[in-house]
């Protein structure tokens, strides 16, 4: 718990002297004031967190946290569980949607076992950091006690902390665990006090009758469970998810360490959510890569404050539009540092 409250307490104000700098260089390159868009926006986050202006492509590290969930018992993905631990073998062979995107973007890859179901072999890229196997019910019970909530949050402040110390400049959020659509939205009802039939989605692609098993389960479990939408703790520790406490975590170690956040979809968007209630001042750390084709991303992201940069009709997980989100960072970096300045260009300014 030490490790999780200096954390939290170490997250600090956006630094607008930074953002200033920038946005001067901004102004005078060759091109009308603001017509880069979300280019633009995206070094100014970087000079607020960072306190500097952006001088070349970030060193990127995109880490995938992996947990398995007790509610899958219900029969709420149309996948079984014995699928995750499959993935995770998938993603150390290299053979996945995430490894290919993070091959083509230039980004590490690092796996972390925080709570799958089974033992895992010794695989190359992943880390063993299992707090428990797997998670309870929520549909039956907390799915987590606090302490093992706050032993999967303190895993993602190390491993984050661990991967800024080797020189990481923006972490990636990518999760794997079959049926995590569920306490995520679970998650989201919580906080938002919306309707679970108003937000939930299908998932890996659920046919009407598992649809209706997942919300059950997810009323149930709120039901049972009645957490606290004022206690970001209380609600991960009842509803759960340890890769999603994990990501929760990252995000708010990067915060504390001035370091951006490139945030996934969904479930990343849930882990966002519970960083968020532990301290709102992580939301300005966080770059919302991509709207996920699951309904209760937008409320999501709303409820952050945060803008999708990419629209692609995505739902994998893993991280996919969090690593495509990183090509446009590196885009914008470019932008910021190779485009003549009006002066050095010899083109006239706009009349005032």
């Amino acid at each position: 718990m030490e490790l999780l409250t200096r954390t939290i307490e170490a997250i600090k104000p956006l630094d607008h002297e930074a953002i200033g700098r920038v946005q001067s260089r901004l102004d005078n390159l060759t091109k009308p004031p603001g017509s880069l868009g979300v280019l633009e926006d995206i070094v100014l986050a970087l000079a607020g967190i960072t306190g500097r202006q952006p001088s070349a492509p970030l060193r990127k590290t995109h880490i995938l946290m992996a947990g398995d969930h007790g509610v899958a018992a219900c029969g709420v993905s149309a996948y079984p569980p014995e699928v995750t631990p499959q993935m995770v073998l998938n993603f150390a062979n290299g053979g996945a949607a995430i490894n290919v995107l993070a091959r083509h973007a230039g980004v590490e890859l690092l796996l972390v076992d925080v709570g799958v179901a089974s033992d895992l072999p010794d695989l190359p890229g992943l880390l063993k950091r299992k707090v428990a196997y797997g998670t309870a019910n929520l549909a039956e019970g907390p799915a987590l006690t606090r302490e093992q909530a706050t032993a999967a949050l303190e895993v993602g402040i190390e491993v984050a902390n661990d991967c800024v110390r080797r020189g990481a400049e923006l972490l990636g959020t990518g999760e794997m665990g079959i049926g995590n659509t569920t306490p995520s939205t679970a998650i989201l009802a919580a906080l938002s006090g919306k309707p679970v039939r108003e937000i939930v989605g299908r998932g890996t692609g659920l046919d009407d009758q598992r649809l209706e098993l997942k919300i059950k389960a997810i009323e149930k479990g709120l039901k049972i469970n009645r957490p606290d939408p004022e206690d970001g703790l209380d609600v991960l520790a009842k509803l759960g998810g340890l890769e999603i406490a994990g990501l929760a975590g990252l995000i708010l170690a990067g915060a504390a360490a001035r370091v951006p956040v490139m945030i996934d979809g969904f479930i990343s968007a849930a882990a966002a959510c519970i960083a968020a209630k532990l301290n709102p001042q992580c939301r300005q750390y966080m770059i919302a890569s991509h709207l996920s084709e699951e309904p209760g991303h937008r409320v999501m992201l709303e409820m952050l404050g945060l803008r999708p940069m990419l629209t692609m009709r995505m739902r994998l997980g893993e991280g996919t539009g969090a690593v495509l989100g990183m090509t446009l960072v590196d885009a914008a970096v470019k932008i910021l540092n190779e485009m003549a300045t009006f002066g050095e260009a010899g083109v006239a300014e706009s009349l005032q």
